[in-house]
């Protein structure tokens, strides 16, 4: 005969387990995949061998290089092509005449930049924290880092790939393609394509190329069976197409040309939710077109968040990115970009139980 005493033990416990918060069926999607953008960015100096490590030590599926050229050709992965914000060049003396102002993509920029140096010259440059009012902890790193090449990412990504054991997978994004091909006599799509195949990189790694501009993308396809993503912002339009606007790539019709070239959008979450964080129709528009998703750029601290979902303590403080991060699950995007993936991948249970007031996936 059945202790009651065991019995009502039991349905204590079944009630508690009831009661317990379940995690929602999207944080077992084995298709979703985590983009460290511009490595572990919101750790260490972006663009640098020491962030993409971090993030594939944290568990990010892809690391995202953003690729420009060396004056003698080589690729190297920085934010942008003008070099003062994320190195030490500007305190560099040797290199003070090279400072000028080239017009890209429709706006005048002074500065330095990475075209008008060799590889060996860009090696005495030190890599420095782009944004350090917002992240000051990364500054302590300021000097410690090279500026990658792209051959030395695909290195590190094999190594690591021979210690974890997992594939890991590579989103570069061509910088200013038009620009460097017209104004500076560069072929960047071309040069991609033969240091990829030099390396041995095929169509059947996991690779993604990514580009805010065309007619790069349709070249790309035309000669290449790499996936290809179309990135899409909220204002503005790609350089390469005068009167071409963003809104327009955005619309059904506009997402149903870019699937003749591409594979997915990269997009501007600001696109994908609405200011309560509630969908917009893009999203499915993109399926409906046979795209797949992937939301840019979600990070952790106030100062890219929307405000109301800001935390005490000023724009480098942590805010309710978890909220934010849910509502693109629930949105069904394949994919998201991140500063942070510690945060998205070693700790998915605050996702849905919530370091903010409340659990958000329940509202």
């Amino acid at each position: 005969m059945l202790d009651w005493r065991l019995l009502l033990a039991v349905m204590a416990v079944a009630v508690a387990v009831l009661a317990l918060p379940m995690a929602p069926a999207w944080s077992q999607d084995s298709d979703f995949i985590v983009i460290a953008h511009r490595g572990a960015s919101g750790e260490r100096p972006e663009h640098t061998l020491a962030a993409y490590e971090l993030a594939i030590d944290q568990g990010a599926d892809y690391i995202e290089p953003d690729l420009v050229v060396t004056k003698d050709g080589v690729l190297v992965a920085r934010h942008e092509n003008e070099l003062s914000d994320t190195t030490d060049v500007a305190s560099r003396e040797e290199f003070a005449d090279r400072n000028r102002t080239k017009f890209i993509d429709g706006r005048n920029v002074a500065g330095w930049f990475a075209e008008d140096f060799t590889l060996a010259e860009l090696r005495t440059l030190r890599a420095k924290e782009r944004i350090p009012t917002i992240r000051p902890q990364n500054a302590r790193y300021d000097g410690l880092y090279q500026v990658p090449t792209l051959e030395e990412i695909v290195k590190l990504v094999r190594a690591k790939e021979a210690e974890t054991g997992r594939r890991i997978g590579l989103y570069p994004e061509l910088k200013h393609p038009e620009f460097l091909l017209q104004a500076e006599g560069f072929d960047t799509v071309d040069l991609l394509l033969l240091e990829l195949k030099r390396l041995g990189i095929t169509a059947e790694d996991p690779v993604f190329i990514q580009s805010f501009e065309i007619e790069p993308l349709r070249r790309l396809n035309q000669r290449s069976e790499f996936r290809l993503v179309q990135l899409i912002n909220v204002d503005g339009g790609p350089a390469d197409v005068l009167g071409m606007t963003y809104a327009d790539m955005a619309t059904p019709s506009g997402l149903a040309d870019i699937a003749t070239y591409a594979d997915g959008v990269g997009v501007n979450m600001r696109l994908l939710l609405n200011d309560d964080l509630t969908a917009t129709a893009m999203a499915d528009d993109a399926r409906q077109a046979g795209l797949l998703v992937h939301a840019w750029t979600l990070r952790k601290e106030n100062a890219f968040l929307p405000p109301d979902r800001h935390r005490p303590g000023g724009d480098a403080a942590e805010g309710c990115y978890n909220k934010v991060y849910v509502a693109l699950r629930k949105v069904g995007v394949d994919g998201i970009f991140t500063d942070n993936p510690r945060e998205i991948v070693e700790e998915p249970g605050k996702v849905w139980n919530g370091w903010c007031a409340g659990e958000f996936w329940k509202d």
